[in-house]
């Protein structure tokens, strides 16, 4: 299968400046980006949207080169990127914030938010409520949902388990292997390593600015040294 992302060599500035970094995103796989503060996953998911420009190389979607496109053309193209942080409009309800993350149609609009409040149903439960009451956990999950209102074919995530439970990282994670055996690309930067690769397909692992390894997630997990290596030691 051929990749949907394919990420040639590129090279950004400071902070936390990318050095020939090159790898691939499949449709209907999870591609976990593990790292530590620093390592560059935030650098590359910004330079993937077109939030941080490219000193060298090239970012190519569905075979097309991005160089040049502006964020906003990037996401009409089919990539949603869901920043860390937990970034909602907090005085918008649930369903506004669903309603601002989509180009659609007012019908298409109407399925694809019954779409995510399936996928999540303790949005459903509180569509009409203002998203600053939410928990930090139905905030992530309104997060990504508003993100998904954009029908992605690749989906960035940028840290979505920091500061969630235990309990409530394993059911967001579960449910982005929804959204990829649904078809979507999904590439998910997270310090959380058990975690991430428990859901991932393929694991890549930025230190410093570089592509230290990558492959198999399930053979990944069997490394007795994988976590000296995410962590750059």
């Amino acid at each position: 299968m051929s990749a949907l992302l394919d990420i040639r060599a590129i090279r950004t500035s400071a902070p936390d400046a990318l050095e020939d970094v090159s790898l691939q995103a499949r449709a209907g796989e999870v591609t976990a980006l593990l790292g530590a503060n620093g390592a560059g996953k935030t650098t590359l998911l910004s330079a993937i949207i077109g939030q941080t420009p490219l000193a060298a190389g090239a970012i190519v979607f569905d075979g097309r080169d991005l160089a040049g496109l502006p964020s906003r053309r990037r996401a009409r193209r089919g990539i949603g990127y869901c920043p860390s942080g937990r970034r909602v409009f907090p005085g918008m309800s649930v369903e506004d914030n669903l309603d601002a993350g989509c180009f659609a149609s007012a019908s298409e609009r109407a399925r694809l938010k019954r779409e995510a409040m399936d996928l999540f149903p303790q949005l459903a439960a509180h569509r009409r409520l203002a998203a600053w009451r939410l928990s930090g956990g139905q905030q992530q999950m309104l997060a990504i949902a508003r993100a998904l209102m954009a029908k992605p074919r690749l989906l960035l995530l940028d840290e979505p388990s920091l500061g969630l439970a235990p309990a409530l990282v394993d059911e967001l994670l579960v449910k982005l292997r929804g959204v990829a055996e649904a078809g979507a690309a999904v590439l998910l930067a997270e310090q959380n390593i058990g975690a991430a690769l428990a859901v991932a397909d393929r694991a890549i692992i930025l230190t410093r600015g570089r592509v230290a390894t990558q492959g198999d997630a399930a053979g990944m997990r069997q490394a007795a040294d994988l976590s000296r290596i995410v962590m750059g030691l």
